[in-house]
């Protein structure tokens, strides 16, 4: 597509976007992927359609207020990307101008008090539990509502993860693990799962102290200084001499991986393209490293969920499947797999009625696969599922660890 962006007026995102923008062929590959359209059935809410207005807006041919709504709706699944035979860096170009939108935009004041809720809580697990806590006991109306309804009866309780875990037996390879933010106060049992399959695999783990958040929620919401802030702590917490930074939430891994595009133009750019590369998804790692069989167990028929940032963002899909089969169990792809399950972030709290549609679409097609319980790769689509579905819907790294343990994965 050609465009006449001003690079030098839109930043140092600028060449991302606008490269993204110049592959767009037009085809319409995307169409049948794109949760928003196939739902809606409007060219403005298509990965096309968007390109096609951002484009225009950065061109300063339409106004940022007629882009808006479109812009909102989108998901950033990043299915477009899977689908796109041009290769458009589609991604990189939401991102991109989500930031560069956020500064120049007006929001209604709930939009901004619930924004600023989220950005002040989630990314902080004490403050999360005790806003949690809070919430239960909080009638379930008015613009909280969908935050609300999307929390457990009962938290969990506090499990924190230790500096370090020894690998069993002979040490084949060490990492460093991101603990997570809403995932430790919303499912604790995941980083401990963690910890104990990387051991059995020989691999030893360390959990950096001076961690934090990964920025990924507020990358996604054009937060982008918040996002740096985040991840800078990462940057000086994550060691380099170990063999991987291990992440076991989809949308996490996929916002470090994205660390050199939100720092393009800072001083620190070459250390975060360092430690985005150092970057793996749990599921990668142990199919890369060699999976060490757990004993013989009852198999069960397991229904694989893509999450998007996991599947579409860092092109993971075949490496989970191969673990959950090489635990004896059958492993079941559910229609539309490509279609996000409407958590994406922070999508099912600002866009809660899209969502709800696509949580049900998803279970349904769950539901269809007739499998014992869903394995997924991320905490946004484990709570989003199970608000719609009543099958046991386990992270794919706790049916290891029960199948290490001689548990039924149920």
């Amino acid at each position: 597509m050609q465009h006449a962006i001003e690079l030098a007026l839109v930043g140092p995102q600028g060449p991302a976007m606008a490269d993204a923008i110049g592959s767009c062929v037009h085809c319409g590959f995307c169409l049948p992927t794109c949760p928003t359209y196939v739902t809606g059935g409007e060219e403005p809410h298509s990965p096309r359609g968007r390109i096609f207005l951002m484009k225009d807006v950065l061109e300063g041919t339409v106004t940022l207020d007629e882009a808006l709504a479109p812009i909102d709706s989108c998901l950033g699944c990043q299915a477009c990307v899977t689908a796109c035979p041009s290769g458009v860096g589609y991604g990189e170009l939401i991102s991109a101008f989500r930031a560069h939108a956020e500064p120049r935009r007006r929001r209604p004041l709930a939009d901004r008090v619930k924004r600023e809720l989220v950005a002040r809580t989630l990314p902080h697990p004490r403050r999360f539990r005790a806003a949690a806590a809070a919430g239960r006991l909080a009638p379930k109306a008015g613009p909280l509502k969908p935050m609300l309804e999307l929390l457990p009866d009962v938290l969990p309780k506090a499990q924190p993860l230790p500096a370090s875990f020894p690998a069993e037996g002979e040490r084949r390879a060490r990492v460093a693990l991101l603990a997570g933010c809403a995932q430790q106060v919303l499912e604790p049992e995941i980083g401990w799962a963690t910890l104990r399959v990387l051991a059995r695999n020989g691999v030893e783990t360390v959990v950096p102290r001076g961690q934090g958040c990964c920025g990924s929620l507020a990358m996604h919401t054009g937060r982008t200084g918040d996002a740096r802030r985040h991840a800078r702590r990462n940057l000086a917490a994550f060691p380099a001499d170990v063999d991987a930074v291990i992440v076991n939430a989809a949308g996490c891994g996929s916002g470090m991986r994205e660390y050199g595009l939100l720092f393009a133009g800072e001083a620190d750019e070459e250390a975060a393209r360092a430690l985005a590369g150092r970057v793996l998804d749990v599921s990668a790692f142990l199919d890369e490293l060699g999976l060490v069989a757990p004993p013989p167990g009852e198999p069960l028929r397991v229904a694989y969920h893509d999450a998007c940032h996991l599947a579409h963002a860092q092109k993971v899909r075949e490496a989970p499947q191969r673990l959950l089969r090489a635990a004896g169990h059958e492993v079941v792809v559910p229609d539309e797999w490509e279609l996000c399950c409407g958590s994406a972030g922070t999508y099912n709290v600002e866009q809660p009625e899209r969502a709800a549609e696509l949580g049900r679409r998803k279970a349904a097609n769950l539901n269809a696969t007739g499998a014992d319980v869903v394995a997924a790769g991320n905490i946004g689509c484990l709570t989003q599922i199970r608000q719609y579905l009543d099958l046991p819907v386990r992270h794919t790294i706790q049916i290891l660890d029960r199948a290490y343990a001689g548990v039924d994965a149920r």
